[in-house]
């Protein structure tokens, strides 16, 4: 029995739709910015969620991605997914957001450890990481790019 080659062609393509999303042409100037989208979004969860905001090069939001649902004190992120949807809306940069459910936005060694994984991520695939903003549902945020961590 002879096997045969079998080639599958998958054609990726963006599809633009008509949208009247509250972040649609957002930019972003500012952590304050970035945290007021974010929290919008992520701040009220009972879980810590990820998501990344994807930036053209002016820096306006292009889409949003919750990339990842944890569990109440923790989330386990991996680069590939985050980069995926940064690819996928040919994102110039991103900038990552995930809420602590305690209130209190104090960030952890792991949400230092995953920004910086972020960032080298972002280098090769010339994606850059912009910030990495901890929000909560009390309105405090921190940016680990303001704290030096990026």
């Amino acid at each position: 029995m002879e096997l045969e080659s079998i080639f599958e062609v998958v054609r990726i393509k963006q599809e633009i739709k008509e949208s009247s999303a509250p972040f649609e042409m957002s930019r972003i100037r500012c952590p304050e910015d970035a945290q007021e989208l974010a929290a919008s979004h992520i701040a009220d969860e009972d879980r810590e969620v990820l998501l990344v905001m994807m930036l053209n090069t002016k820096n306006q939001v292009v889409g949003l991605h919750r990339a990842h649902v944890g569990s109440l004190n923790a989330s386990v992120v991996h680069p590939r997914e985050v980069m995926k949807c940064a690819i996928l809306n040919n994102a110039a940069s991103i900038i990552v957001s995930h809420q602590h459910p305690s209130g209190d936005p104090t960030p952890s060694r792991e949400d230092i450890d995953i920004t910086k994984r972020l960032a080298e991520a972002g280098k090769i695939l010339g994606i850059e990481l912009l910030d990495h903003v901890i929000v909560t549902y009390t309105g405090n945020h921190v940016s680990l790019k303001e704290k030096g961590y990026l």
